[in-house]
């Protein structure tokens, strides 16, 4: 078979995901085997076109079974080098025992060395080739799917393996469900030191909502220029990738078309003058109705008019903002955000409460498993009208509201100045008049006021060493710790036991993120 050459890419892993999209389209449905490559050719300016076709090899008495979907894919590297082959390394047969925090299955060979399969779900018997090796661990790229895994399934979505949104989208919901319960307990005895009891005693079942597909009311656009034109698209699996799509199957269902319309009304504009545009973000929400455009951009002169002017045409949106940044590259910070039309933020509804968001601000991407993560928060404290509350890195106020309506006061802190002032104003909205909002860091700007009960929803990398203490300085009788990254939890939850204030008495992992790793988890820890 002709293997194509691709444009010449960055980095190792690169050169493995290139390989991946153009060989074998780790999205094989069950019992799929091999992929043939139908049409493939290079572009001078780094664009691949890859059109599949999938041969299904069916067992006996089982009709052949070809699913249609969109084959095209359209990749653009930001960096396009000399073309360069493959890199060529030792194809091994490999069995993927489990999924790993990450978008890889994990082999090992007949020695014990770890590999890292990119394309390989878990039960899957695969053919995979080297592509780095380490001393400790290597990483590979499916060449072929040997035997299939029996929780492979067939997805909407013809990107995966390609496009980084979704790299579980092949994996069957329930299998997809085990792994990140069993990512979680992985966590809590490895980095956590739990022993096989308590992990037990500690692990409630995985909570999900309905949809696992259309759920997203956020997604993000990618600018790139490539032979002098302007294109949007999304990250592809590696950071120097930008996949031209039409469509994104994880987006709310209401507003499926404006993925397409936003990026040929901007596409249009952007190949007769330079918007700088640096992101574009689509919000959708299904229960207010409001779609939302983001364009983000430095500061300075921009043509206003005659980018509300395409995008009116283009698409319905209740609101068009433009977002000014300025800074350094890996420091940017937002200067100023103007409506261009409509109502300048975004609003939807999440439990009994109606929340105006800013583009800037952070809110979950999924409101139906979002409101899981409230029940469980209400659960952990079960918050009296009579006590005190504090809600740590509170954001807009997800949990400050609720919490507000149960307690007698609240102390809201948090340090990014787009979600204070949106906070503030979601408490207007509400009538809620009972909380003090403090902007600030958490550690800096810890409540002076003592506390009943107590939520925090740090960043992924947890909270710090004196924020720990703190916590534990407060007389507060329970602690809701939202978490979404499982090691430094667990990492967290063992300075907790350590401290010896607190101790945890459940842990809920809640999958806000179908078709990808990604995982929340609330643990309620009470005064030891």
């Amino acid at each position: 078979m002709h293997r194509p050459q691709v444009q010449g890419c960055a980095s190792k892993h690169t050169r493995c995901v290139m390989r991946l999209a153009a060989r074998t389209r780790p999205t094989l449905p069950p019992r799929a085997t091999s992929l043939d490559i139908t049409r493939a050719r290079d572009i001078s300016d780094g664009m691949l076109y890859i059109t599949h076709r999938l041969r299904i090899r069916p067992r006996a008495g089982e009709a052949v079974s070809t699913p249609r979907q969109k084959p095209q894919a359209l990749v653009t590297t930001r960096h396009p080098q000399t073309s360069v082959t493959a890199q060529k390394g030792h194809a091994m047969r490999l069995t993927i025992e489990t999924m790993t925090y990450g978008p890889d299955g994990l082999a090992r060979t007949p020695e014990g060395k770890a590999v890292f399969v990119a394309g390989g779900l878990i039960g899957d018997t695969v053919e995979a080739r080297i592509c780095e090796d380490g001393p400790s661990f290597s990483r590979a790229v499916v060449e072929e799917v040997l035997e299939p895994s029996p929780d492979r399934v067939q997805p909407p979505c013809p990107f995966i393996g390609i496009c980084g949104g979704c790299p579980w989208g092949g994996l069957s919901p329930e299998a997809q469900l085990q792994a990140k319960e069993e990512t979680l307990r992985s966590a809590l005895a490895r980095i956590g030191k739990f022993s096989p009891e308590e992990v037990d005693d500690l692990m409630r079942p995985i909570r999900h909502a309905k949809d696992a597909w259309g759920y997203r009311n956020k997604i993000e656009l990618a600018p790139v220029h490539e032979n002098g034109k302007f294109r949007l698209g999304m990250h592809g699996r590696d950071a120097s990738q930008i996949i031209k799509v039409d469509s994104c199957p994880l987006f709310e269902k209401k507003h499926a078309k404006a993925v397409k319309a936003v990026a040929g009304a901007l596409g249009f504009l952007g190949n007769s003058r330079d918007l700088q545009l640096e992101r574009v973000g689509i919000r959708s929400s299904r229960r207010t109705g409001a779609l939302e455009v983001a364009l983000w951009t430095p500061t300075g002169a921009f043509p206003r008019a005659q980018v509300s002017r395409v995008l009116s045409d283009a698409v319905r949106a209740t609101s068009v903002v433009r977002v000014m940044s300025k800074g350094e590259k890996r420091a940017r910070r937002v200067s100023g955000v103007e409506a261009l039309t409509g109502e300048g933020s975004w609003a939807e509804k999440i439990g009994d409460e109606t929340m105006r968001l800013s583009a800037p601000s952070f809110f979950q991407v999924n409101t139906r498993a979002a409101e899981i993560l409230i029940d469980l928060v209400m659960e952990a404290l079960d918050p009296q009208p009579h006590e005190l509350g504090i809600d740590l890195y509170c954001g807009a106020g997800t949990f400050t509201l609720p919490l507000a309506r149960r307690c007698e006061f609240v102390s809201a802190v948090e340090s990014y100045g787009p979600a204070v002032r949106d906070l503030r104003r979601n408490l207007d909205i509400a009538n809620i008049t009972n909380v003090d909002v403090i902007g600030g860091d958490a550690v800096r700007e810890f409540p002076d006021e003592d506390a009943d009960v107590l939520v925090v929803d740090p960043p992924r990398a947890g909270l710090a060493p004196e924020a720990i203490d703190l916590i534990a300085s407060t007389s507060a009788r329970d602690v809701a710790y939202v978490s979404c990254d499982p090691a430094t939890l667990a990492r967290d939850l063992r300075r907790f036991v350590e401290e010896g204030t607190f101790r945890p008495v459940w842990a809920t992992p809640v999958d806000l993120f179908p078709q990808t790793f990604h995982c929340e988890t609330v643990v309620r820890l009470t005064r030891a």
